[in-house]
């Protein structure tokens, strides 16, 4: 066998899992510029977006403004969405997988590219993790902040108040009015984007499934109430309730296991999924596929079984597809992550776990100290310098994640091509 180079030496022990936080700083060195563009963009667009669906919440026509107020909110999240995507695409240049492409000869997708295939499945894994949460209660807060003197005056004269209530007192009846209409644009432009009639299609596509989303939970929400105050009344789910409570009672470890259940699983949701989850849109925007199903038990023994599948009736394929799809749309782009993570090796795995979590506990440190050492002596100082703080500490903690979100990928689909699997759009 063949000496091994120096060179080749070096590449490989660059591309090493222990390089992953030295790689994430020389991606943030060289595209930190950019990187703080895109987040103040992002940020200025959010802010206007919100007062406006506050502003628009509120007056005459209450049901009317109410529509528009959800169709803001979803231009909101939309947004949020873009951004990620923009970030994640200006630091391509820093990436070796990439400039390897380049010199092979394979055309650099365009921002536009990336975003019209990534967002839509952006889409469902920010709806499957119920990541708009967050922005639904950024804008509650905003909402109700801004209308806290008439909502005090109105508390006083004996009314009700309207503050925060812009995202959950739409009428059901127009609520479902709606979703349909969101349903069938967003069936035409999936249909467009899957076979490549209109561009953009894909963008628009997700647009309506987000609306569909949102104004159908509208709705549902309300028949949920109804349902759960006459379910509440019957028999057979009184008995069910009873009959948990006695083997609660029965079981003497039963409660002891579901709450340390229910105290650990958040921590596996934080610092697992939720990174993966993020790594695979980072795939989707270099060029990876990370929503294939069948990726994930590809060169797996289950490999099998999803060939036969393949093969079977029509009618066992549909109703199978139909059956898995919450698993689906919520698990299988982390798995294809964890696969795509773990070509780098299991120790890059767990340093980009480690890596996504520990960006958030240095920061939330940083950010106490930065308060403490401001202090808070003086009457309303929050008021003035809460938002930069705030503002600072996000900038930090998203950019970083996007720098991580890139190496992590470099690393392991630089390891890949040199074994010889390619990752390509």
């Amino acid at each position: 066998m063949p000496a091994q180079s120096p060179a080749v030496g070096r590449r490989s022990a660059s591309l090493s899992a222990a390089s992953l936080p030295m790689h994430t700083l020389r991606i943030f060195g060289a595209c930190a510029l950019s990187l703080i563009l895109w987040f103040s963009a992002g940020r200025v667009v959010r802010a206007l977006l919100m007062v406006a669906a506050s502003e628009v919440s509120h007056g005459d026509y209450r049901q009317v403004r109410l529509v528009i107020t959800m169709f803001v909110f979803t231009l909101i999240v939309l947004n949020e969405l873009v951004i990620m995507v923009g970030m994640l695409h200006s630091v391509r240049g820093a990436l070796r997988e990439i400039r390897a492409r380049r010199e092979g000869g394979e055309a650099d997708e365009s921002m536009f590219g990336a975003l019209n295939r990534a967002t839509l499945v952006f889409a469902t894994i920010y709806l499957a993790w119920s990541f708009q949460n967050a922005d639904a209660r950024e804008f509650i807060g905003v909402d109700t902040a801004r209308r806290v003197d008439q909502d005090f005056a109105s508390s006083l004269a004996g009314n009700g108040v309207e503050g925060g209530t812009g995202l959950s007192t739409l009428d059901v009846r127009v609520s479902l009015g709606v979703a349909v209409v969101a349903y069938l644009l967003k069936a035409l432009f999936g249909w467009w984007h899957v076979n490549g009639k209109v561009k953009g299609s894909g963008v628009f596509a997700t647009f309506f499934e987000l609306a569909f989303a949102f104004y159908s939970l509208n709705a549902l929400f309300a028949f949920a109430e109804a349902r759960a105050d006459w379910l509440d009344h019957r028999v057979a789910v009184t008995t069910v309730k009873d009959w948990a409570e006695a083997a609660g009672e029965a079981v003497p470890w039963w409660k002891t296991f579901w709450d340390a259940v229910g105290d650990v699983w958040p921590h596996v949701i934080d610092g697992l999924v939720v990174p993966l989850t993020w790594l695979t849109v980072a795939s989707l925007v270099y060029g990876a596929f990370a929503e294939d199903t069948r990726a994930v038990v590809r060169g797996t023994r289950l490999d099998n079984v999803a060939t036969r599948m393949e093969r079977t009736h029509n009618l066992t394929q549909t109703t199978m597809t139909r059956a898995t799809a919450g698993f689906q749309e919520r698990w299988v782009p982390p798995m294809n992550a964890f696969r795509l993570a773990v070509r780098g090796g299991p120790a890059l795995f767990g340093l980009f776990c480690l890596g996504y979590v520990g960006i958030r506990v240095v920061t939330d440190y940083a950010d106490r100290g930065v308060r403490t050492l401001i202090g808070n002596e003086d009457p309303f100082v929050w008021l003035a310098l809460g938002g930069p703080v705030s503002f600072v500490r996000e900038l930090v903690v998203l950019t970083l994640t996007v720098c991580l979100l890139a190496a992590t990928f470099d690393i392991a689909a630089t390891r890949s091509r040199e074994a010889g699997e390619t990752l390509t759009a």
